[in-house]
């Protein structure tokens, strides 16, 4: 009942915090702003490119799960991390590395002219889908890749000594419990898109929600609009939680003895071979964007100003500091009621967010001098539904296999965490607070709305660069984002999965 009670009011707390700030802009705009024909068909492109994205992003990921989950290779846990990176990249770098690979002058386009092949163009409604496939097919094979490694290795060996199918009897059933949850957060990641709209888009036909939102803002000021569309945004988002919440359920395949996994199947040419060549298509479709931020930063990397190290040591202990707040708020909110509370994180804008804090603390306070503390619980906010959806199914099969003996033995508290949760927790806390880290390293959104010159992230310092037409330093600025956000990640991912089958 205790238990209960913390997580509803941890649940209350979140809700308010991203609620309050949404009705300060309503308020401040004078009501709830009318929508025009432009703004509906945002919202339907929205919907449209959202359920697209996220369909191919897991349909792509599933094969390419499959095949890390079953094959061992030198060099497989770097790949695994290194093709994790591109959900971490800062959006604005991520489309930087697209546009050289798939863009006018990219190297699909200047391979293909002399073969006469047709010019592919990036800009449109397939840009965007493009990019959030990227973006998202990582998070994807992870989340899936988690499904696959919840498996106990007895159930794999009691499958193989039955002569039993093991994709009828194991990975379908577990892909029925894992795959629409991650739909539905890609989904909702997809709803917010802005950056990606507003790079790729090409034109109104393209325009999303969120960038309708930057509009009203932008160009009319129209705080009623914008509320009206985020309140719009967050209701689908709510939606898409309730669905995923319906989709998922807590049963697993019962406990094991934490050995690690051997897979007996698949061992033919032929399945072998077909697994090589969904890891190595996924990573040449992963990587190759990624290498080319790293050849064109290179050069200046040695060359870069003091401000920019200034603002990297800025982003690291921002980017620490909102892993220690998320998994604070995480712990508390691993139930249903808990999980759809912070879906409200990544369903509202982050525009509006920030904007309602800049309308709540600008009588008070100079909104720079809290630049760095809002910008770190927007990053808690928006990292919330990753991390608990990350966390909650081992929770719950650790629940349903140890809790009975736990409370027959009388543990409980701290120790049940300490003995029983933790232990079996022990990779998803890595590999959500890795997520956190690096997505906070790379995050611009509030900060652009609070800071000053002394209160700059490294990602804001990238973008200023850009401005003052310095592109070299730019690059190599995007350059040392890029290895910071995954040297983070890399470090609390490793953290967790040692001594852990991956």
């Amino acid at each position: 009942m205790a238990q209960r009670a913390v997580s509803v009011s941890a649940a209350l707390l979140v809700a308010g915090v991203i609620i309050i700030p949404v009705a300060a802009v309503l308020w401040r705009g004078g009501g709830p702003g009318s929508l025009s024909p432009a703004d509906w068909a945002a919202l339907r492109f929205t919907l449209w490119q959202a359920a697209l994205s996220a369909a191919l992003s897991v349909a792509l990921a599933v094969p390419v799960a499959r095949a890390l989950s079953r094959r061992q290779f030198t060099g497989r846990a770097l790949l695994v991390t290194v093709m994790g990176a591109p959900f971490i990249l800062p959006v604005i770098v991520a489309i930087l590395g697209l546009l050289a690979i798939f863009g006018g002058t990219g190297l699909i386009n200047r391979l293909g002219a002399p073969l006469g092949l047709p010019r592919l163009d990036i800009y449109g409604y397939h840009g965007v889908i493009l990019a959030h496939v990227f973006f998202n097919l990582p998070l994807a094979v992870r989340l899936l890749l988690q499904g696959w490694l919840a498996i106990p290795a007895e159930r794999f060996r009691l499958a193989a000594t039955l002569d039993a199918p093991i994709w009828r009897v194991l990975e379908w059933p577990m892909l029925r419990r894992v795959a629409p949850a991650a739909f539905t957060v890609i989904f909702v990641i997809c709803l917010g898109s802005f950056a990606v709209a507003l790079t790729l888009g090409g034109g109104p036909k393209a325009t999303t929600v969120e960038l309708a939102i930057y509009q009203a803002f932008r160009f009319d000021f129209d705080l009623g609009k914008a509320a009206t569309l985020a309140s719009l945004q967050l209701l689908l988002g709510l939606s898409a939680g309730l669905v995923a919440l319906r989709l998922s359920p807590a049963t697993g395949f019962g406990a094991g003895l934490d050995r690690q996994i051997t897979r007996w199947d698949g061992q033919s040419r032929v399945t072998r071979a077909t697994d090589a060549l969904w890891i190595l298509l996924s990573a040449s479709f992963l990587l190759a964007p990624l290498i080319a931020v790293v050849v064109a930063g290179l050069p200046g990397l040695g060359a870069l100003p003091p401000e920019v190290w200034q603002a990297a040591l800025r982003s690291v202990c921002l980017a620490l500091g909102a892993t220690v707040l998320t998994l604070m708020l995480a712990l508390p909110l691993l139930s249903a009621p808990g999980e759809l509370a912070a879906i409200l994180g990544i369903s509202v804008s982050g525009l509006v967010l920030g904007t309602g804090y800049f309308l709540i603390l600008q009588p008070f306070i100079r909104p720079a001098e809290v630049a760095l503390p809002v910008t770190m619980l927007v990053n808690a906010l928006m990292a919330l539904p990753f991390v608990i959806r990350i966390l909650r199914p081992g929770l719950e099969a650790a629940r349903s296999d140890y809790g009975r003996l736990a409370a027959s033995l009388g543990v409980q508290g701290w120790h049940l965490w300490r003995v029983v949760y933790l232990p079996r927790l022990r990779r998803p806390l890595g590999f959500a607070a890795g997520l956190t880290a690096a997505l906070s390293m790379g995050d611009l959104g509030v900060i652009t709305l609070f800071a000053d010159g002394d209160t700059a992230t490294l990602p804001l310092q990238v973008y200023r660069l850009m401005g003052s037409y310095q592109m070299e330093a730019a690059r190599a600025g995007a350059l040392l984002l890029l290895a910071l956000s995954l040297g983070l990640f890399w470090v609390f991912d490793r953290g967790g999965r040692i001594h852990a089958a991956t």
